[in-house]
C-alpha cells in the first residue's frame, strides 16, 4: 500500500521561468534584516546552484516592480527557498517587503539564474569573503557544504558594522563549530551604540588582517560578495599580490552601473546619427507571434527595444542579461546575445533568449 501511495506522487522540479510561490515564514535576522521563506502550493523541488538568485515580481503602488535577490537557503532543503533582505533607507522594494510581505502572501518569482555559484568552480580550499547583507549567497554555499558533508577546507571571513548587525550569527557559530575544516572569522567595524562589547576582530578588512587570519589566501578559490567598495578593496589586494583572478568570483547583479548607462547613451546617440544614412534594406524585421505585429529595427537595437516600439511590455529587471527576467522564445531567425549569466545553456538549447541583450542578425520571430 505504501509503495502504491508513493507511486502516485509526482513532484515537479524548479526550472528557470516564472513561478507562483507563497510566503510561509518571516524571520527577523537582525534589527533591519529579515528572511522570507517560500514554498509552492503544489510540492515543487527548488533545485538551484548555491549562490544563484531569483527575481521577485511585485505589485507596488499599482506598478509591477522587479527586483533580484540571492537565495540564502540551500538546495539541500529542496521543498522551499529563502531570500534575506536588508531594509535600505529610501529603498522602495526592501521597505515594501519589510512592511507588507507576510506569511500566506503569494507572489511570482523568476529564476533561478546566476553564474556566481560554488558548483561551477569546484575546489578543496575556498575563501568566502562577505560584507553586510552580501553574506547571503555565501551562506547558501556554506549551508550546502555543511549539509552535504563536503570534504572542503573553508575560511569564512564576514565583515559587519557592529555586533547587532551580524546576520546568521548563531547559525554560523553552530556550523563552524561542527567541522574542523570550516573556520569562521567575523570582523566588526565597531561596538554598537547600545554598548554591546566586541572582543573579536575589529576595523576594516585589509591586506594585513587578511594575511593574519588566512595566511594561505592566495592559494584558495575566492568567493566574494558585499558593497561595491568592499569588493573593490578585495580585488585590489588580490591583484596587488599577483592572485590569479580567474579563481576570484563575485556577485554582481544590481542596478546598471553609471559607466554602463553612459555607454548605452553614447551607443544610442551613434545609432540615431547612423539611422539618418542607413538604407531600409539593412534593417531587420522583428515579429511578435503572440500579437501578430512586427517592426523593423537596426542591427544594433535589441529585441527588447523592438518590443517597446510596438508597445509590447516584456518584463525585465537588470537590463544587462543577468537576472533572466526578460527571457523569451526565439521561434525563427538568429540573434547575437551578449548576456551575463542570466540564462542557462539548457534554455539556450531549447530556443530561449534574453530580450534585453539580444540583437537580431536576421529577420526573427519571437513567441510573445
Amino acid at each position: 500500500m505504501t509503495a502504491n501511495f508513493m507511486n502516485t506522487i509526482t513532484t515537479q522540479t524548479w526550472s528557470n521561468g516564472r513561478h507562483l510561490v507563497r510566503c510561509v515564514k518571516v524571520i527577523q535576522e537582525t534589527w533591519d534584516v529579515r528572511t522570507f521563506c517560500f514554498m509552492a502550493e503544489q510540492p515543487l523541488l527548488f533545485f538551484f546552484k548555491p549562490g544563484q538568485f531569483v527575481t521577485l515580481e511585485l505589485e507596488i503602488d499599482a506598478q509591477t516592480v522587479m527586483r533580484s535577490y540571492t537565495i540564502s537557503s540551500s538546495p539541500s532543503v529542496p521543498y522551499s527557498f529563502s531570500i534575506t533582505v536588508k531594509r535600505v533607507p529610501g529603498g522602495k522594494v526592501s521597505n515594501w517587503l519589510h512592511d507588507n510581505l507576510k506569511q500566506g502572501d503569494e507572489l511570482a518569482v523568476h529564476g533561478p539564474v546566476g553564474v556566481f555559484n560554488c558548483i561551477d568552480y569546484p575546489t578543496d580550499k575556498a575563501l568566502f569573503l562577505s560584507g553586510g547583507v552580501g553574506i547571503t549567497p555565501l551562506m547558501s554555499m556554506a549551508r550546502w557544504f555543511f549539509d552535504t558533508n563536503a570534504a572542503i577546507d573553508i575560511e569564512f571571513v564576514h565583515s559587519a558594522r557592529s555586533p547587532k548587525d551580524i546576520i546568521y550569527h548563531r547559525e554560523l557559530e553552530h556550523i563552524f563549530s561542527r567541522i574542523p575544516e570550516f573556520k569562521l572569522h567575523i570582523v566588526c567595524e565597531r561596538s554598537d551604540e547600545l554598548g554591546q562589547s566586541w572582543y573579536g576582530l575589529r576595523g576594516y578588512l585589509d591586506q594585513k588582517m587578511l594575511e593574519l587570519i588566512v595566511p594561505d589566501y592566495l592559494n584558495r578559490e575566492i568567493f566574494c560578495c558585499g558593497p561595491t567598495p568592499y569588493m573593490k578593496a578585495v580585488k585590489e589586494i588580490l591583484q596587488r599580490n599577483g592572485f590569479d583572478m580567474r579563481r576570484y568570483h563575485e556577485e554582481s547583479f544590481g542596478a546598471t552601473p553609471p559607466e554602463i548607462k553612459e555607454d548605452v547613451l553614447e551607443l544610442a546617440e551613434l545609432a540615431e546619427q547612423a539611422a539618418e544614412d542607413i538604407d531600409m534594406a539593412e534593417m531587420l524585421q522583428v515579429e511578435f507571434a503572440g500579437i501578430g505585429k512586427s517592426v523593423r529595427v537596426l542591427p544594433t537595437e535589441t529585441i527588447h527595444t523592438a518590443a517597446a516600439k510596438l508597445g509590447v511590455h516584456i518584463p525585465k529587471a537588470c537590463g544587462m542579461g543577468i537576472c533572466g527576467t526578460c527571457r523569451v522564445e526565439l521561434k525563427s531567425g538568429q540573434v547575437e546575445m551578449d548576456h551575463n549569466g542570466g540564462i542557462t545553456d539548457e534554455d539556450e538549447a531549447d530556443g530561449y533568449i534574453l530580450s534585453c541583450c539580444s540583437r537580431p542578425v536576421s529577420d526573427v520571430v519571437i513567441e510573445f
